[in-house]
């Protein structure tokens, strides 16, 4: 604005006057009304001015010229005016309390303004200079004392103020204390509220576990139920399909009988000269296809009734071809009467025995007369594999023998010692087998098992072991072998059904140790060779006591054996081959096949068919073998079993008749009767001394 501006510009005139150049002293009212009062009382004497007069004065008159010593007192006494100098120093006596060592300093000052004072005391401006000093002096004695006041109340204040400060820290720390601690519970609060929120999320999924868990075992149950409803079903469809099954196989049974029965028209179509070929072939056919029926749902699963349907409608039709066959049979026999049917079948049989007679110019009869002589020489075949085989055996057995013979022909008592515990631990437990008890058995295969698996096994008290002797596998197999057979010759000629305990035995061991098997096979070969089968002929150079051994009978002192005991040891030895056949022990590998199964005595079977027969011995060999081991073959080969004993009955029969003299027809009449009653029942028997499964829990 204009008039600030003149402002300045005044201001600025007065600082640049006279007056404005003048200095003035600031704290001159400090003192108050004091001042005032000096100027206008009375001048007095100060207290100093004794000393000034005394001190001052008379070294100035001495100094100073005359004319000057009553101007120079009378101004010395103007400015030492001792009212003046004695008021101020009352003055600031009274002001402030000065203490010994500021007193001290202060006379020293005065001490030295004295000083001063006398050297400029010729001047009345020295005077007043001192004065001015003497002020100054005092007021900064005053402002010390004001500074050390205010440095005190400043220090209070510092210390009030630190403890303010302190306080106010130790509230800031409180509060801070308490906002970490509110900010802890605010978290600690958030924490619960997520834990809360988190329990009730997990008790929610809890709730719907549990729910979907009672849905799923409900689903669970559901499909189990309708597991076991199908598995019931599978199981009802199942035994229908195994009744179903069981009654194909019992129509296919009564099939393959009426086919036998169209078979066996055979004889009647020669005597009756009718032609019947189209009834066997129907019935041929028919069987073909109900065996196709059975052979499908083997192989696809369970019959169905439709398929049992279709069978019983080929069986009815099966049957209604025998009934026209026999119809047809019924008529051409009215013509005829029995005695020339049977008139015609013996000249039948004549006739064959005339052309078998003319092919065979030498008898083939070996018997074994009073004087232990052959009677006729024999000229049987047999087949070259077959022959091969026994031949391979008894090389076998013979390596056997040799491998240990140092064991036998040692001289030295300790290894006879080992030789006669080796045959006792061999010899022992095969003497002990018998048809008690399935138990009992079971310990004596226990005992042959360990003893050949190399452990230690106990007898009379001491303990004996293959590994005594290096040879005493090789030892140990050949003489159990020649125990089993040994054991089948006492105990099964006299005993038939001990044959059975002892197949058992050798068909478990056989399974474990083969060549025990072969060892076994061997030495029933060399002892009985009609169980190869093979009828060993005379060879020339020859004598007759090696062909009698060869033939199976024990010559001793050149006496030989007598005819009976030697076909009761014949007998034994060809049931045990029956019995080993057919016999598994129960405590093998039901994943195995039998080590020598029925499929041999098929082949025994076929090949003694095939060959000549023997006087007495084929005869009693046959009926030995088909009386134990007939009905294990014909679950077996069922209708191919019956065909085989049908071509006995029809085509050997009257074979072994012809050869066979009349004091030696009680064999040929035993096997006669025995195949007659199978074919009349229509089975065969269980031999006397199978071993049922009741036996092997016992």
């Amino acid at each position: 604005m204009p008039s600030e501006g003149r402002c300045w510009d005044t201001l600025e005139a007065l600082r640049s006057s006279e007056k404005g150049r003048l200095c003035y002293h600031r704290d001159w009212l400090l003192g108050g009304e004091d001042v005032l009062q000096e100027c206008m009382s009375i001048p007095k004497l100060s207290s100093y001015s004794g000393w000034v007069v005394d001190h001052v004065l008379p070294h100035k008159q001495e100094n100073s010229p005359p004319s000057e010593n009553a101007t120079s007192s009378r101004s010395t006494s103007d400015l030492v005016h001792p009212s003046l100098v004695s008021r101020s120093l009352v003055k600031n006596s009274a002001f402030s309390p000065v203490s010994p060592a500021t007193s001290d300093r202060i006379q020293d000052k005065h001490e030295s303004q004295h000083k001063d004072a006398l050297a400029l005391h010729s001047s009345r401006g020295n005077k007043v200079e001192g004065c001015i000093r003497m002020y100054e002096l005092v007021h900064r004695m005053k402002g010390s004392e004001g500074l050390r006041q205010w440095q005190e109340e400043h220090e209070r204040k510092v210390r009030v103020l630190s403890e303010m400060a302190s306080e106010q820290l130790k509230r800031f720390d409180e509060m801070k204390e308490l906002k970490n601690h509110k900010e802890f519970q605010d978290l600690q609060e958030v924490m619960e509220k997520s834990s809360r929120e988190a329990l009730g999320h997990q008790e929610k999924l809890k709730a719907e576990h549990r729910h979907r868990a009672k849905i799923l075992n409900l689903k669970l149950r559901e499909a189990e139920q309708q597991r076991l409803k199908q598995v019931e079903q599978e199981r009802l469809r199942k035994e229908e399909g195994q009744i179903r099954l069981r009654s194909l196989y019992t129509l296919q049974e009564e099939m393959l009988h009426l086919n036998q029965q169209l078979d066996s028209s055979d004889q009647q179509e020669e005597l009756l000269k009718i032609d019947l070929s189209a009834f066997r072939t129907r019935g041929n056919q028919l069987c073909g296809f109900i065996s196709g029926i059975i052979r499908a749902t083997s192989e696809n699963g369970f019959p169905t009734a439709e398929d049992q349907a279709v069978a019983e409608r080929t069986l009815q039709e099966m049957r209604n071809l025998l009934t026209n066959l026999q119809q047809e049979v019924t008529k051409a026999c009215e013509n005829k009467h029995r005695q020339d049917e049977e008139e015609a079948r013996v000249k039948l049989q004549e006739s064959q025995i005339k052309q078998r007679s003319e092919l065979r110019k030498e008898p083939s009869v070996p018997s074994q007369g009073q004087g232990g002589k052959m009677n006729e020489d024999l000229r049987v075949t047999v087949q070259d594999s077959t022959m091969q085989w026994y031949q391979q055996l008894q090389e076998a057995s013979s390596r056997c023998m040799l491998s240990f013979k140092e064991l036998t022909s040692s001289k030295d008592l300790q290894v006879k010692k080992v030789k006669n515990d080796l045959t006792k631990a061999a010899t022992t437990p095969v003497s002990q087998i018998s048809g008690v008890a399935g138990s009992s058995l079971k310990e004596v295969f226990d005992k042959i098992h360990n003893l050949l698996a190399g452990k230690p096994v106990q007898f009379v008290g001491r303990s004996v072991s293959i590994s005594l002797s290096p040879y005493g596998l090789d030892f140990v197999q050949y003489k159990l072998a020649e125990n089993f057979v040994k054991q089948a010759e006492v105990e099964a000629g006299s005993h038939y059904e001990a044959v059975f305990p002892i197949a058992a035995v050798v068909s478990g061991i056989w399974e474990f140790y083969p060549r025990v098997g072969d060892l076994v096979l061997a030495q029933l070969h060399k002892k009985c060779p009609y169980s190869v089968p093979f009828y060993p002929t005379l060879k020339e150079g020859m004598t007759m006591e090696e062909y009698q051994k060869m033939l199976g009978f024990e010559v001793k002192d050149s006496i030989v054996e007598q005819q009976h005991a030697f076909m009761k040891r014949m007998s034994g030895m060809i049931r045990l081959y029956a019995a080993i056949i057919q016999t598994r022990w129960p405590y093998g590998n039901p994943q195995e096949s039998h080590p020598h199964g029925l499929h041999h005595g098929w082949r025994w079977l076929a090949q003694i068919l095939n060959m000549d027969p023997v006087p007495c011995l084929t005869a009693t060999f046959l009926f030995d073998f088909l009386e134990v081991c007939g009905n294990a073959l014909l679950k077996q080969y069922q209708v191919q079993f019956w065909k085989m004993i049908l071509l006995i009955r029809e085509d050997y029969f009257p074979r072994i008749e012809a050869i066979t003299k009349p004091g030696e027809v009680g064999s040929f009449v035993c096997l006669k009767e025995f195949l007659e009653k199978c074919l009349r029942h229509k089975e065969f028997p269980l031999p006397h001394g199978y071993l049922t499964s009741s036996f092997w829990r016992s």
